[in-house]
């Protein structure tokens, strides 16, 4: 008998964003075969430390690089842990210096030098469930060419330490989204999932900071990228600071809209498509 989040998982894997794009080419991965997980870190000291422990107690066969991503705000104790992680680990944990700012080019920066045949995004500070990796990586070896999202609306998923504004604010946004995509996700503007490695350095990416995440979901979906779910619960940060203020949250609306009505050749890069 499968547990209630097994079943979860197997609801939401069933395909959801409609197959009416399918004509549309972009680069296909036919197999799953290891994974770059991308871990941001500003100041993230015990929370980046139990989020690499768990992801490699849970999957360290199945990952091909931690890709920590530091900047010029990344402070001396943070950097302290991702010195003894690369002592401790040698070359499964590399640690990319970013050039573009903010979030949004943090993971850009981190998705052009993927070794992976799948990227995972995630965070260091635990907001993110690390203990989901797993699952992430099971429906992605099901699913090699789709996007596993991770969703905290579905069954098995959900808030802790969420306001009621934000959280009316947040199903406010998902429901827009879906229903301008013609789509049955159910949080795509959260930004944990895995996507293939072929397709996220094939787009042409524009958002530098949190609405990334929202635009790394909609320019696949406008190719006709099939995408998948699976429960997580979302957990407020326990180390650092949020890096995303809420009236911030705002500026999803115009990369979401302006997605919705671009076509393929402005979305992938010149010569990938025919």
């Amino acid at each position: 008998m499968q547990d209630g989040r097994s079943a979860g998982r197997e609801y939401a894997r069933r395909p959801i964003f409609p197959g009416k794009h399918r004509l549309l080419e972009y680069p296909r991965t036919d197999c799953f075969e290891s994974a770059t997980v991308i871990l941001p870190v500003i100041s993230e000291t015990a929370s980046l430390d139990e989020t690499v422990k768990i992801v490699l107690r849970d999957a360290r066969e199945k990952i091909k690089e931690l890709l920590i991503v530091v900047c010029k705000r990344t402070t001396p104790e943070a950097m302290a842990v991702v010195d003894r992680l690369r002592r401790e680990l040698g070359d499964l944990v590399v640690v990319l210096e970013q050039t573009r700012p903010y979030l949004g080019g943090a993971l850009r920066d981190a998705f052009d030098v993927s070794r992976g045949s799948h990227v995972i995004m995630m965070a260091s500070d635990l907001e993110t469930d690390p203990h989901d990796v797993k699952h992430l990586i099971a429906a992605g070896e099901k699913d090699p060419a789709a996007i596993v999202a991770t969703s905290r609306w579905i069954r098995k998923g959900g808030f802790q330490g969420y306001s009621r504004i934000k959280l009316i604010c947040n199903w406010i946004f998902q429901r827009f989204f879906s229903l301008l995509y013609g789509t049955r996700l159910t949080d795509m503007t959260y930004g944990y999932r895995l996507l293939p490695t072929r397709l996220v350095q094939a787009i042409r990416w524009e958002k530098l900071r949190h609405p990334f995440n929202l635009e790394a979901i909609v320019k696949p979906l406008r190719l006709g990228v099939p995408a998948v779910e699976i429960p997580t619960t979302w957990r407020a940060q326990v180390a650092g600071q949020s890096q995303n203020p809420f009236f911030r949250n705002f500026e999803y609306f115009g990369i979401g809209l302006k997605t919705r009505f671009m076509s393929r050749e402005r979305i992938l890069k010149p010569g990938l498509y025919a």
